[in-house]
């Protein structure tokens, strides 16, 4: 295991690598400068020349990517081209907002994506299943960004009512207020992917509900919660954690659409907002982070493997 570990790790350290020269080349690749963005349309070629000098927009890229990896290396992101805020203090503002959001949504997953799933499996072809399997086909299909639209307008327009927007509300201050902040934005966020774990486990579920050992808990005369809680759920889970792995590395980089329509200072709308702005140090060191966050979750999952199934050695 820890010979695996390691491996894993390197592979993780290579990849990372490559995904740095990828994000630094891209992002110059894109249209537009910073500088004229900066300066707007009162731009003169001189300032703009020394806007590049100030930024070392005007070096080889070649020194200024060394300097960029040596500078996150060292912990120092730099600061953001327009607004000239640090971007680690930024980020350890904007980090809980998105942990917060994730958090949530995940236990949302879980709980519903997981129990429906089982519910599906066990009452297969039943009224109830049918229920359950057409509201998932209808959350797979509709997107989030729609149902986030619904969620604000249809309280509006019927009772009056509308989340806090604007401003950023901590749980230890105002525990319900922050709840009504976050609670609907996680609901939308994790509408579809409860419908996608719902799906697996029902499906990977009724594998295992016909495999020989079930058949043989049953014969000697376990209980049915018994054997699907204790014996069947356990490895009808690999799929579903694949799925929910994924999920919580996409969202430890922020959650972009949610969090604009919600207005929620998170990590995904400071990506987006560096990203139309072409403000490369914050982009640059936010998109880093969100690819390291993924590599990591998918070694982690790939642990959990061995976890959930004896089974399985690494």
């Amino acid at each position: 295991m820890q010979r695996y570990i390691v491996r894993r790790l390197l592979m993780a350290l290579a990849i990372v690598w490559f995904i740095s020269i990828a994000v630094f080349i891209l992002l110059r690749a894109m249209p537009g400068d910073p500088a004229l963005l900066q300066q707007g349309i009162s731009a003169t070629p001189e300032k703009v020349a020394a806007i590049h000098r100030e930024l070392g927009l005007d070096r080889p890229l070649i020194v200024q990517y060394v300097d960029w990896v040596g500078n996150v290396l060292r912990g120092n992101l730099g600061r953001s081209v327009l607004s000239q805020n640090s971007i680690s203090r930024e980020f350890r503002e904007r980090l809980p907002v998105s942990l917060e959001l994730m958090g949530l949504t995940l236990i949302w997953v879980v709980l519903l994506g997981i129990a429906f799933g089982i519910i599906s499996a066990v009452k297969q072809n039943s009224l109830l299943d049918n229920v359950i399997r057409l509201i998932a086909t209808i959350a797979l299909a509709v997107p989030a960004f729609w149902v986030a639209t619904l969620v604000l307008i249809i309280p509006v327009q019927v009772w009056g009512y509308a989340p806090p927007l604007g401003k950023q509300i901590s749980f230890f201050t105002d525990p319900g207020g922050n709840m009504r902040q976050f609670l609907p934005a996680s609901l939308v966020l994790a509408f579809g992917p409860i419908a996608g774990v719902m799906r697996l486990t029902r499906s990977s579920m009724l594998e295992v509900l016909r495999q020989d050992y079930v058949r043989t808990a049953r014969a000697k005369g376990l209980r049915e919660r018994i054997i699907v809680l204790r014996h069947a759920l356990r490895n009808s889970l690999i799929p579903a954690v694949t799925l929910i792995g994924l999920l919580t590395a996409g969202l430890l980089g922020g959650a972009v659409i949610i969090e604009q329509i919600f207005d929620l200072r998170g990590i995904g709308q400071y990506i987006y907002t560096a990203l139309l702005q072409k403000d490369y140090p914050v982009a640059q060191s936010l998109v880093m982070y969100t690819a390291s966050a993924a590599v990591l979750m998918n070694l982690v999952v790939d642990l959990l493997y061995a976890a959930l199934d004896p089974r399985i050695r690494y």
